[in-house]
């Protein structure tokens, strides 16, 4: 297929009148499009207002895609333990499998092409069967959760970890290698040290599995964390050894600058969640110093209860404008640098290292955007526009490993409608705090 447009290969290569060329699962060519066209005469032609990367989530929550609004206005360990965490625990096995579906839809959708995905403690299975189905590139884990936890998720230790190492052998690094494992513990507060070290064992056991948790994103989690163990949150995770290359750390918004060094020495990687730091009160997430000590932060939307939208458009545009007002400089994370955490720094955090970038050899996956719109008008400056003025909904088609799986308002992998229908459905019955 030979795809036609203004080519954003990555945030510094814009190709104006160009074209990606994708042979299978891989970037063939990426350059002119007449060259190109020259080049292919027999591929397949599809155009485009602008081609894209793939967009990463590196961190959400799809299975609390039915929550979506249940929670508004509420403070992070009230809006977890009095509203989320009962409703993850009130989902059966069918309620799972559709609140994935959703979750995975809505990422399709709008043009993201990978997930680092936190799931729940039940019925993990459901998840990973619906993101294999739709065809979802996505670094997925079960949570384990084994202390001070909600009844219907709180689990034995053993039994989390058994559950984890039989889930790694069935799905990690299936479906062409678009699905592959992390371990995830639900935060420091809710798993003991054995959890933890345990988690560290089975991620050293098991090639190419990888480590996914959440860290220092509010003042009072971080509190309890040093209450129980003497340590603030990142010196702990390090001490039982969830820190490094393949740890992908969500939040991290209040950090020390020991932590900080941590981080940088260990190569931590951090997911930034603006949307859901503001929504929740819970901070600024410090970004620029995380830059310039050279840890890879990359961009997520958090879960739809504490953000309301999967759309990672709408989360660069917060990404930029809050580091800019936190900084007091205009000049802080750049249009490039946030489209980058958006795409490549997402992609090394989930451990693929050939996506996010649109470059001859690597994995084709490529989203298309119409600019047809007011709001595009007029396109200066492609990039800008992409972070800035960009919705979810401006994409018309998402390919991932080659495979078209969205196209023109149609999900090629699925019954659209009817998932929307079945999550209604079940979201009615959900109980919500009063």
């Amino acid at each position: 297929m030979l795809l036609q447009g203004t080519v954003v290969a990555d945030a510094t290569t814009v190709v104006e009148d160009g074209a990606v060329v994708v042979e299978g699962d891989r970037i063939a060519a990426v350059g002119d499009r007449e060259e190109l066209n020259d080049r292919y005469p027999d591929h397949e032609r599809r155009s485009f207002d602008v081609l894209a990367p793939g967009l990463v989530g590196a961190h959400v929550h799809s299975v609390q895609s039915l929550g979506r609004g249940i929670a508004d206005d509420t403070a992070l360990l009230d809006w977890l333990f009095d509203h989320v965490l009962p409703m993850e625990a009130s989902l059966d096995a069918e309620g799972m499998r559709v609140a994935a579906e959703l979750g995975y839809l809505e990422c399709l959708e709008s043009g993201v092409t990978t997930v680092v995905d936190h799931l729940s403690v039940n019925h993990a299975d459901e998840a990973f069967e619906a993101a294999g189905e739709l065809g979802i590139r996505g670094r997925i884990g079960k949570v384990l959760m084994d202390t001070n936890s909600p009844e219907g998720l709180e689990e034995d230790t053993d039994a989390a970890l058994n559950e984890s190492e039989r889930l790694i052998e069935r799905y990690h690094d299936t479906h062409d290698g678009r699905i592959q494992y992390s371990l995830t513990p639900r935060f420091a507060v809710s798993c003991t040290e054995a959890c933890l070290r345990g988690v560290r064992e089975l991620a050293d056991a098991h090639e190419g599995v990888r480590i996914h948790t959440h860290a220092s994103e509010n003042r009072d989690e971080i509190a309890t964390v040093e209450a129980e163990t003497g340590m603030r949150n990142v010196h702990w995770l390090d001490e039982v050894g969830i820190t490094g290359e393949d740890v992908v750390l969500a939040h991290c918004v209040h950090t020390s600058e020991s932590e900080r060094e941590v981080l940088a020495e260990t190569g931590t990687h951090v997911t930034y969640c603006p949307s859901s730091n503001m929504k929740l009160a819970s901070g600024v997430a410090p970004v620029v110093d995380y830059h310039r000590r050279g840890i890879n932060v990359a961009l997520g939307n958090d879960g739809p209860p504490c953000n309301n939208t999967l759309d990672a458009f709408t989360e660069m545009r917060q990404a930029s404008l809050l580091q800019k007002v936190e900084e007091l400089d205009p000049l802080a994370t750049p249009a490039g640098t946030v489209f980058e955490m958006a795409t490549h720094n997402g992609a090394r955090a989930a451990g693929f290292d050939d996506v996010g970038c649109l470059r001859e050899g690597w994995t084709a996956d490529v989203v298309g955007l119409t600019t047809d719109l007011t709001r595009a008008t007029p396109l200066h400056d492609v990039l800008s526009h992409l972070v800035f003025a960009a919705h979810g909904d401006d994409v018309r088609f998402t390919m991932v490993d080659g495979e078209v799986l969205y196209d023109e308002g149609e999900l090629a992998t699925g019954d659209a409608a009817a998932i929307r229908e079945k999550a209604r459905e079940v979201a009615s019955g959900l109980p919500t705090a009063d």
